[in-house]
């Protein structure tokens, strides 16, 4: 896709800012970020509460946003549920701070606050307050030291890795 990327540099976003003490990488690249990531752990939230084998996937729209498909397996139904959104850079393309959209006209903050930048293998996400937390990953699972590195990472952010559900990817 070689749409140009949209940049939105005066619009807001929800909780109209990302926490204090947080800032998103710099130097980020949204191409290769795109395709499927498998969620690792995150802080349990009303959208995705029940839900295992979560995933989200990231693709270009013609019209330079992102398109998101976030997409889990609910327990309790034995059904798929999937929400499908859209992702703009708040700033710039290089800074990964974006607002993303399951309901418009409503956004939210998503900010890659952590990144493997060699390989674009895993992320450490936040939302727009410390209540909103993601490790994701290009597999279903992350070796131990990898894991304890996010932690230590989202702890030095203020976050409280304490409260991450693993949910089952399997």
């Amino acid at each position: 896709m070689n749409a140009p990327l949209r940049r939105f540099p005066n619009l807001t976003i929800g909780g109209r800012t990302l926490p204090a003490g947080v800032e998103a990488v710099r130097g980020f690249d949204a191409r290769r970020y795109l395709g499927k990531w498998f969620e690792v752990a995150r802080i349990e939230n009303r959208f995705e509460r029940g839900l295992s084998h979560t995933s989200a996937e990231y693709s270009f729209l013609p019209c330079g946003t992102l398109k998101v498909v976030n997409r889990g397996y609910e327990d309790a139904t034995g059904r798929w549920k999937e929400a499908q959104g859209r992702a703009r850079f708040v700033r710039s393309p290089d800074l990964a701070q974006l607002c993303v959209s399951f309901f418009r006209p409503f956004y939210g903050a998503y900010a890659v606050v952590d990144l493997d930048r060699d390989g674009y293998t895993f992320a450490l996400v936040c939302g727009g307050t410390r209540d909103y937390l993601w490790i994701l990953a290009r597999t279903p699972s992350l070796q131990q030291e990898i894991l304890a590195r996010l932690n230590d990472k989202a702890r030095a952010l203020g976050f409280d890795p304490e409260r991450l559900l693993y949910p089952a990817q399997g």
